[in-house]
């Protein structure tokens, strides 16, 4: 009951966030340089066409009623209608984000395993040789620009090699595997470095913990001290930070999805910015705060199903 409340709380306290995001992100748009009418009807048109696609969108407005208007739309389900595809936003956003949420599972799926056994082997003997190397090759991936990487790879494993191919998201499910293993590589080598350390970190901290001297000394095996004390009292922090970075991921998939042509959110994004297009922009800012906050949300519901000392 006390775990509902809590959860409850936090979609309340959701309710301004996503206010301030909407204000913020509503005034940025306007403020920016550029008319999505002059875009979408061309240099050429009469000043009539112009006046008449400006008050079909809202345009003509003040920007307090436009704002009233596109909040009150949004209250009741409606993100509006994209200037440029002539489509509903939400139609537009559920088109789209099918590629990003698969990219962003792929990157997990490919992050986690390399994680924990690179996590591991360093954590055994801190400071020795694999350590060592295993630190070095974490910073290299750290160093290295993902957009710099993408392109590089594209050019490798999909021009030059022809193993995969270097834009678009496939058919059927070995198809998008297909399609994303380049864009989902490329997170995951700055991603893996990022979660290592973490996870070592932890794992070294706890191993010299009293609670593990205590285990070792009434005979219970490295095995198990490892699998039912170590690990699950390590985990923990590399596992927000995961969450932290998975909502991180689909924010910000616009570098990866422009190198690679995957139709995802990000793409979408730059090609609303580029084109004005308000109500996209201003859905795709609402959805990614949405995300980011269920998935520290869903996070920190599954901590405390790990540790049930940990608090929403």
């Amino acid at each position: 009951m006390s775990h509902l409340r809590s959860i409850l709380n936090r979609l309340l306290q959701l309710i301004p966030v996503l206010i301030g995001i909407s204000i913020i992100s509503f005034l940025l748009q306007r403020l920016a340089p550029g008319d999505p009418v002059r875009l979408l009807v061309g240099d050429r048109a009469s000043p009539e066409t112009i006046a008449a696609v400006r008050q079909q969108y809202g345009l003509d407005l003040p920007l307090p009623l436009q704002f009233l208007r596109y909040m009150t739309n949004v209250l009741q389900g409606d993100l509006g209608l994209s200037v440029r595809f002539q489509r509903p936003v939400a139609e537009l956003l559920g088109q789209f984000v099918g590629p990003t949420l698969f990219l962003a599972a792929y990157v997990v799926v490919i992050t986690v395993p390399p994680t924990l056994l690179l996590a591991v082997t360093a954590a055994r003997r801190p400071g020795g040789l694999t350590d060592q190397v295993i630190r070095l090759l974490g910073i290299l991936g750290l160093t290295i620009p993902v957009f710099w990487l993408g392109i590089m790879m594209a050019r490798l494993f999909g021009a030059k090699l022809g193993w995969f191919p270097v834009s678009g998201y496939g058919e059927g499910f070995t198809g998008h595997l297909h399609h994303l293993f380049l864009p989902a590589l490329s997170i995951a080598i700055w991603l893996i470095p990022v979660l290592t350390q973490s996870l070592r970190s932890a794992l070294i901290e706890k191993s010299t913990s009293d609670f593990i001297t205590a285990a070792r000394a009434q005979g219970a095996s490295e095995r198990e001290v490892f699998w039912r004390h170590m690990l699950p009292n390590a985990v923990l922090p590399t596992f927000n930070l995961l969450g932290v970075m998975v909502a991180l991921i689909i924010g910000s998939t616009v570098i990866v999805e422009t190198v690679y042509a995957v139709p995802g959110l990000g793409r979408l994004m730059i090609t609303s910015l580029i084109g004005r297009d308000y109500y996209v922009v201003q859905g795709l800012t609402l959805i990614f705060a949405l995300a980011t906050v269920f998935i520290t949300l869903s996070v920190d519901i599954i901590s405390t199903f790990i540790d049930p000392r940990v608090e929403l």
